[in-house]
């Protein structure tokens, strides 16, 4: 009778669902680099930049092992300690590479939070160079300061709105620099009402004479932000920008030359003259949520697949049920399931 209680025990123990092992845990380093590009800007930005590097698990144990590296870029409003604290960044790197849904790399997320919180990755005359910053400056200090792959085949670029945005004009603009780039939500791929014209913060930044002054309107310091990187005017008026629009009494006034030049700063606008540099990546690809909250996303996200398709640039475009941030994060997120993916397949690892 004991022994054949002891086998039923047995038999119980054996069918106990075996509790999950927590991935090896990589290592967030946090270090800062004082950009020789950005210094003595006109619009008062901060040379020293913060970069938060994600080193994954064994890194320091294999001294010989070099690694692929991601850069992702941040969107507006956010930075990347967020992307690690708040968004939990590196555990779901651990927990993607002990899923097989990428191999060990290293990921890099530089600070481009400005004073009006958001670099664009864009070259300014008023905030700095951003852009050669982003695809140069870092990519030589990272190169020289970790165990990296440092050739283009062994480059990611991905990024989220903003990011997304930064993702595809650098790809367009640095030919050579990366193998592959995958934007989530891009914001601001081309000329939109949503984003061009938002009246009353329009109205609101027009008459600003301080950063103060706007502070709490989201749309006026996203407004500023992008006459900084895209109309800049070193210098001149309350931020060294002229805006899309001047206010008149109780109206506000088109100033086309600078639509225009927002225009011709958008990727769409971009894609014509440098196709090339396009046709070089081994993939390219974004995403976007139909709910997004910013409906311009969806609406020139497909523009851009109809463009890429129409000067027969390989692309992979895919629209889901989401908005702007609900399922990028996460194990059930974009970044898991699609972008992580895709750099394992089209980055070189050895």
């Amino acid at each position: 009778m004991r022994f054949f209680t002891l086998i039923l025990l047995l038999g119980v123990l054996w069918q106990r669902p075996v509790a999950a092992q927590s991935p090896a845990r990589g290592r967030v380093v946090v270090t800062y680099l004082d950009s020789k590009l950005l210094k003595g800007n006109p619009g008062g930005e901060n040379p020293r930049r913060r970069v938060s590097v994600y080193l994954p698990a064994g890194y320091e144990a294999t001294a010989a092992k070099r690694y692929p590296v991601l850069y992702y870029l941040h969107g507006f409003t956010w930075n990347d300690s967020l992307l690690f604290h708040a968004d939990g960044l590196g555990e779901l790197l651990d927990q993607a590479i002990a899923d097989g849904k990428i191999r060990p790399l290293i990921v890099v997320a530089p600070n481009e939070q400005t004073l009006f919180q958001g670099s664009f990755y864009t070259n300014s005359a008023t905030n700095g160079p951003w852009a050669d910053f982003t695809a140069r400056e870092l990519v030589s200090f990272i190169d020289k300061n970790y165990r990296t792959l440092a050739k283009p085949a062994s480059r990611g670029l991905g990024g989220h709105s903003m990011g997304g945005n930064g993702t595809l004009r650098l790809a367009m603009l640095y030919p050579g620099t990366y193998a592959a780039a995958y934007a989530l939500s891009p914001a601001f791929v081309a000329p939109h009402p949503e984003w061009m014209a938002a009246r009353p913060s329009q109205a609101a930044a027009s008459r600003a004479t301080s950063r103060a002054v706007i502070q709490q309107d989201f749309n006026a310091i996203r407004l500023v932000a992008c006459a900084r990187a895209f109309s800049p005017t070193p210098g001149k008026g309350a931020f060294g920008a002229a805006l899309p629009y001047s206010v008149s009494s109780d109206s506000l006034i088109h100033r086309d030359a600078v639509l225009a030049r927002w225009g011709a700063a958008s990727p769409v606008a971009l894609l014509p003259t440098h196709l090339a540099s396009l046709r070089q990546l081994r993939g390219l690809a974004f995403d976007w949520g139909e709910q997004d909250q910013f409906q311009h996303i969806p609406v020139t996200c497909r523009l851009l697949d109809t463009q890429l398709s129409a000067y027969g640039i390989p692309h992979a475009a895919e629209s889901y049920e989401g908005n702007h941030g609900n399922r990028i994060m996460g194990r059930e997120g974009r970044l898991y399931q699609k972008l992580l993916p895709f750099f394992n397949q089209l980055l070189q690892f050895e």
